[in-house]
């Protein structure tokens, strides 16, 4: 899997039955003016072969996950803020909240991702990219 990705893309690895992950993947697709990003569900054959090759396992997260090929991954809120450094528009603001702890700011976003289904859904399948958006996904 690895050797068929580019390098000078970072991929998000998420959870493709939430909607409200499925709607952030939706944000980062319209803000990431640079074309950075390429996308896979964590639960879809190319998120576990990434996650396996990083010793992830697979059963054991539901947290977003940041690959940069060759580099690192990031988890959680370092994840997310790593993303939004790179869109276009005010989000990339948030990125000036990681001078916080990362102790505090999982906590925020474990308590987010703990509710997640209870709050915003979830769907029954994962989410299937429209012609157009195919090629961001793995």
């Amino acid at each position: 899997m690895e050797s068929s990705i580019d390098i000078n893309k970072k991929i998000i690895l998420f959870d493709g039955v939430c909607n409200l992950c499925n709607s952030a993947v939706n944000y980062v697709i319209e803000h990431d003016a640079k074309d950075f990003f390429r996308f896979a569900s964590l639960q879809s054959k190319a998120g576990i072969e990434l996650m396996e090759e990083r010793g992830i396992d697979p059963n054991a997260i539901d947290s977003i996950i940041l690959i940069e090929p060759g580099i690192a991954y990031y988890n959680k809120s370092t994840a997310a803020l790593k993303i939004a450094k790179h869109l276009s528009g005010s989000i990339s603001l948030l990125r000036f909240f990681s001078v916080l702890p990362e102790g505090f700011r999982n906590l925020v976003y474990d308590f987010i991702a703990k509710n997640r289904y209870q709050w915003f859904g979830k769907k029954d399948a994962c989410m299937i990219p429209t012609p157009e958006l195919k090629a961001k996904f793995l």
